[in-house]
């Protein structure tokens, strides 16, 4: 992080320093009170009528199976996944009916029985929100949120759906498989960014600008690059954005916090398959802070329409993983100020020369959220990086190779 001096000691600071400081913070507040004023911003008001998840949780350290206590949350993954390879296929189903909201979330656990348990998950918080509907003295308001939820939860428990983290609490966090993650050789995990929740999480306008439809686009168009490939793409929502452009969104505390969740879910997956992380607007900041400590089958990381890695240079990242940054000429982003001043902001601008990434095209994307759309190179690109072909993909440079790095 840039060092910068102490604001309160004026007769030890160059006037210029100081004013140079002050210009910065200033740039800063100007940039995000306008953003927030502008439309960026969005209110969170629903409150769960419970916390579920708590709930299940304390009855699952209670539970048992044929006389053994099961794994308390936060045991490992692979300790978890040696736990279920020994039980029997009835005892893991009765485990995924009877906990659904903790094997559903549960890291470690088969793929294929943590879908089985979020249905149960979805079909439960359906019927509450269903329920809370008819309460009566419910706000119209509080009335169609409730059902708006309820309907985004049938949606989300349709057959051949793959959902691999679900929690309703608050405004939720959640996770889709797309394609076979048992088998895949290659798995994308797309990060979105800002007012990323249940909600939000599919849109039928300007479906490439949601998670799901980010994921799909992607596995559609890796399909295409390499068809001998097997690849699964996960549409990642499962840690807590930032709400708006405001000043969650300008530190990196949920960035911090959702980096944790991100490694952990990397370590979980199944096989041995490579990862790469693709990652947008807040999205980028997450995986800058989970670069640090990444697993080492994660090859790429890379970012589109991104404020920041947390980092003035790639070697600040610690990680071996190849660093890929791209962004469109009319993105918004551009705009925010690309330094970090007392914990707001998020560092350099990845696609500058001297941050050190390699700067891909983003020719077809346009502005902040087309970056996913069919038949841009932006997305194809993505693509190149997800199935393991960097050769393939193009410069923002077009006389540079960018494959070979910076």
């Amino acid at each position: 992080m840039t060092s910068f001096p102490e604001l309160g000691s004026p007769s030890s600071v160059p006037w210029t320093t100081t004013a140079t400081v002050w210009r910065a913070l200033l740039a800063l507040a100007v940039v995000f009170v306008m953003l927030a004023t502008t439309g960026w911003t969005a209110v969170r008001s629903h409150k769960a009528p419970g916390d579920v998840r708590t709930v299940s949780l304390n009855a699952w350290l209670h539970g048992s199976v044929a006389g053994r206590p099961l794994p308390a949350p936060g045991t490992a993954a692979e300790t978890v996944s040696r736990f279920f390879a020994s039980l029997t296929g009835a005892q893991r189903t009765r485990l995924a009916d009877e906990y659904p909201l903790v094997v559903g979330n549960l890291n470690g656990a088969p793929p294929a029985l943590r879908y089985r348990a979020n249905r149960t998950a979805l079909e439960q918080a359906r019927t509450a929100e269903k329920r809370r509907s008819r309460a009566s003295g419910l706000s119209p308001v509080g009335r169609r949120e409730a059902l708006r939820r309820m309907h985004r939860f049938e949606s989300l428990r349709q057959d051949g759906r793959q959902i691999l983290a679900f929690d309703p609490t608050g405004d939720g966090r959640i996770a889709e498989v797309i394609g076979d993650l048992d088998r895949a050789q290659r798995v994308s995990v797309v990060v979105p960014g800002v007012d990323t929740n249940l909600l939000t999480f599919e849109k039928s306008q300007r479906a490439y600008s949601a998670p799901v439809g980010m994921a799909r686009s992607l596995y559609a168009a890796e399909r295409k690059a390499a068809p001998g490939t097997r690849t699964a793409v996960i549409a990642w929502a499962d840690y807590t954005s930032p709400a708006g452009v405001g000043m969650d969104a300008a530190t990196g505390k949920l960035a911090a916090e959702g980096a944790l969740r991100l490694r952990a879910a990397v370590r979980a997956l199944p096989g041995d398959s490579r990862v790469a992380l693709i990652c947008h607007s807040y999205g980028s900041v997450v995986c800058g802070v989970a670069a640090r400590d990444l697993s080492p089958r994660v090859t790429d990381v890379a970012v589109a329409g991104s404020p920041g890695l947390r980092a003035e240079h790639v070697s600040e990242l610690r990680t071996s993983a190849r660093i890929w940054a791209m962004r469109d000429p009319d993105d918004w982003i551009q705009g925010v100020p690309h330094l970090e001043v007392g914990g707001l902001g998020h560092g350099a601008d990845p696609v500058s020369q001297a941050f050190g990434a390699r700067v891909l095209s983003a020719r077809g994307a346009e502005g902040h959220a087309g970056y996913f759309e069919p038949g841009t190179t932006s997305l194809a690109n993505f693509a190149g990086i997800g199935v393991g072909a960097p050769a393939t993909v193009s410069c923002a440079d077009a006389s540079a190779s960018c494959a070979e790095g910076a």
